[in-house]
């Protein structure tokens, strides 16, 4: 085999045959699998360059020029595509990604987990394939990244931006006019607040440094109508902070939770700050089947609530509750899951590390008159273990929810001892998944299997299986 990384050689007419996981793409060359990242779709023959390789059995490449379109293609509707980097798949039509999507979980499940599996169900799609977030952060940067087009205009262009990083590039901002991820007012409040902060002339957050005025912008919608609009900023300068929250105030009166804080520190986390309220509510409310949820400035929820009442009512369905059982609902978050199936449980017992997480489910189940609920905080590896199920009686359902790294094993030890009738399992990460659905097949059999699109135009997809008791 040729050391096509020597070079950095140019590989000619190569068919792009198949999705990869991670939103990639992937060819064949002499035996070797060829990663190709952007802008190309299976059925597509491209020239790529090739990157990098390793031990002869897979390459890294890049597009360098396009023969052939493939027909699985769309056409992409943002002018941002192949720049911003958070909706990589809008050049293939949504009924493909749908296919992959489905085809992604049913690899994981095949080739990692290794298990007995019933058919998957089909993936249940989003109804909104635009404007389906619910919460987006912008950056100001005086670092604004310049596209081909922008370059060749060859006029001075403003260097202040607020919007997407640049992927790989942490000090680099696009600015955005329209992103088509979360509905209006988003893409009003933060075309004007860039204005305003101009015409002020507010100094950009400068990234390298750590210098600046006006640093970082969060809107979050509600399907209520609430707004919630933090900005970040990185000079304790009240005078400008009064007058930019005022003018935001007076501009935006749908607005119901106007907050701000002052983050000095070298990155734009929040969760150690302090939000401070300037108008309105602290929280914004969803809703969800008759059920209330406050989300706070710090509040993790689903970013697509439309697909997160979806996605719950699959795993209630999986539950198969009658209202005769004890259920732990694991990695709980703010108790959205354990409040949506309260009504159809004995007790649901919540557990979640981020104390002030579980503090919000309190909140919910508070505010919604949920009285069978408890909420702990803590490691789960800690916690459960056989003070906390006699304290809290056994499970016979557990519902576990966990981030993209899936389970600890100790936790799935724990879960096998326990012993419940069955776990539902939902997952952001079908390998990882699959991973724990092989340490579990010690003594559970999958039930069932559906994955549900969360986000169209991405590589990401949820899935939700049904284990049971063998």
């Amino acid at each position: 085999m040729k050391n096509y990384k020597k070079n950095r050689q140019v590989v000619s007419n190569l068919l792009i045959e198949d999705f990869a996981s991670e939103g990639k793409c992937i060819g064949k060359l002499e035996g070797a699998v060829v990663f190709v990242e952007g802008n190309v779709a299976p059925g597509d023959v491209v020239d790529v360059e090739i990157l990098s390789f390793k031990k002869k059995k897979f390459y890294e490449a890049r597009v360098i020029k396009t023969h052939s379109l493939s027909e699985k293609r769309a056409e992409p509707f943002c002018e941002y595509f192949g720049t911003c980097g958070g909706c990589k798949w809008q050049h293939i039509g949504y009924k493909e990604q749908l296919q992959f999507k489905w085809q992604q979980v049913s690899d994981h499940l095949h080739r990692i987990a290794k298990v007995p599996l019933p058919e998957i169900e089909p993936i249940f799609p989003s109804e909104k394939t635009t404007f389906y977030r619910n919460k987006l952060e912008y950056t100001f940067s005086n670092l604004r990244w310049f596209t081909n087009e922008e370059i060749a205009q060859g006029v001075e262009l403003e260097r202040n931006a607020l919007g997407f990083h640049i992927p790989k590039r942490f000090d680099r901002i696009l600015n955005i006019e329209k992103c088509f991820l979360q509905p209006d007012p988003s893409n009003d409040i933060r075309n004007q607040l860039r204005t305003f902060a101009l015409s002020k002339g507010f100094r950009f957050y400068d990234q390298k440094h750590n210098v600046g005025f006006v640093r970082n912008v969060i809107i979050r919608t509600a399907n209520t109508g609430d707004v919630m609009v933090i900005v970040q900023f990185a000079e304790p300068n009240q005078e400008d902070i009064d007058v930019t929250m005022a003018f935001l105030a007076e501009t935006f009166p749908q607005i119901t939770s106007l907050q701000y804080i002052i983050n000095t520190k070298g990155n734009d986390s929040y969760y150690d700050q302090t939000a401070i309220l300037y108008a309105g509510k602290p929280y914004i409310e969803e809703q969800m089947e008759g059920l209330t949820f406050r989300v706070g400035p710090k509040s993790f929820y689903q970013t697509n609530s439309d697909q997160a009442y979806e996605l719950y009512k699959i795993a209630r369905d999986f539950a198969q509750l009658t209202g005769n059982e004890h259920v732990y609902d694991l990695y709980t978050g703010t108790g959205t899951i354990a409040n949506f199936v309260a009504r159809q449980a004995k007790a649901v017992i919540g557990v979640e590390y981020v104390p002030e997480a579980i503090e919000d489910a309190k909140i919910n189940s508070a505010i919604n008159g949920i009285e069978n609920t408890r909420f702990y905080a803590g490691d789960m590896k800690n916690v459960l273990n056989e003070e906390f199920v006699a304290q809290n009686g056994h499970p016979d359902v557990v519902i576990t929810d966990p981030p993209r790294a899936g389970m600890d094993e100790p936790v799935v030890r724990t879960l096998l001892r326990m012993e419940p009738t069955k776990i539902v399992y939902v997952s952001c990460n079908s390998a990882t998944q699959a991973r724990d659905l092989a340490w579990l097949d010690e003594k559970y059999t999958v039930q069932r299997v559906r994955p549900v699109d969360m986000f169209p135009h991405t590589h990401h997809v949820e899935n939700v299986v049904l284990l049971e008791k063998k």
